[in-house]
């Protein structure tokens, strides 16, 4: 057995058992860090493989999590029924901001503000759209007969921990697959020169759109369950581009176009930003902002000391081996 497949095993036995260790705040904030390692897997489709720099990302978080919210409120459509929409309104968006952007060359950083826009254009119109409760907020209804009816995506701490550490191993299965595929290796030579790969007779606009409509699509499921963990959606937070960068960090600080960057980038920044808080609190320094600076330098820090990703150099001290493609 190699090394790799190792650690990997004794990394996934760890998390399994590690709840019976845990108290309920731990288990929320492990909650939280399988949401973002699954987040950056589905933003690292995009930018990591095939070179799309999107920081609109939480265009398919708002866009998901409203589509199921307001299925189940109104219908009582079960969330897992009501995946499928939001997935299908996820990607319906992201091939009008790709065809958009592809259709007129818009690449890079242009291509960013593009999807920025997009988020932009949601957030205004959800914060005035009364069937989901505007600028007031949009609450999801809960009671003691749906508590524990995990078909409705109901139940307590230790539920939701299972169920978002199973998306961050699909998350992880499938970008692993995807890599591996004729697909991936399409994107690899797209994100590296699209012009050599249009020359060699790849169809650079489709492989973009394709990566596009599968970053969409995996990004809606995290929309869905935002919502029915928090149980309320504000237009102003969830389509916020801050939620965007938040996507964005965790393969960042892990290392783009791996697979276990953004695992490795988010098991980093959301205890990183839990310490902050207890400690800013515990110094008794309520000043605004100060968590955001002390947040920041430790990014700076950490890029500078692994400006290429944790990941790859953890991986190469443990001769794994795997890097940005």
């Amino acid at each position: 057995m190699k090394k790799a497949e190792v650690v990997a095993i004794v990394a996934l036995l760890a998390l399994l058992v590690a709840p019976l260790a845990m108290d309920r705040y731990l288990l929320s904030v492990f909650v939280l860090v399988f949401w973002a390692a699954y987040a950056g897997q589905a933003w690292n489709v995009m930018m990591g493989f095939a070179g799309l720099l999107s920081l609109g990302h939480s265009l398919y978080v708002g866009l998901g999590a409203y589509a199921a919210a307001a299925l189940f409120v109104h219908f009582g459509i079960s969330p897992l029924l009501g995946l499928f929409p939001a997935m299908a309104l996820c990607m319906i968006a992201g091939v009008v901001v790709g065809w958009l952007g592809f259709r007129f060359r818009i690449e890079g950083v242009y291509f960013a503000l593009l999807t920025i826009a997009f988020a932009e254009v949601a957030r205004i119109g959800f914060d005035h759209l009364t069937w989901t409760g505007a600028a007031g907020g949009f609450f999801l209804p809960v009671s003691r007969e749906t508590a524990g009816q995990w078909w409705n995506l109901r139940g307590g701490p230790l539920f939701f921990y299972y169920l978002s550490l199973g998306m961050a191993l699909a998350a992880l299965g499938i970008c692993w697959a995807l890599r591996r595929s004729r697909l991936g290796h399409q994107w690899l030579a797209t994100r590296e020169d699209a012009e050599a790969a249009r020359a060699i007779g790849i169809n650079v606009t489709r492989a973009r759109i394709v990566a596009v409509l599968i970053s969409a699509a995996m990004t809606s499921l995290a929309g869905v369950f935002y919502a029915f963990y928090y149980n309320n959606l504000f237009a102003a937070q969830i389509f916020d581009m801050s939620r965007s960068i938040d996507i964005v960090l965790a393969p960042i600080v892990g290392g783009i176009g791996t697979l276990f960057g953004p695992i490795i980038g988010a098991l980093i920044l959301i205890p990183l930003g839990e310490l902050l808080t207890e400690a800013t609190r515990a110094l008794g320094i309520n000043a605004p902002g100060v968590k955001a600076i002390f947040y920041g330098l430790g990014l700076m820090v950490i890029i500078a000391l692994a400006p290429g990703g944790v990941w790859p150099a953890i991986a190469r001290r443990l001769g794994i081996g795997e890097g940005r493609r």
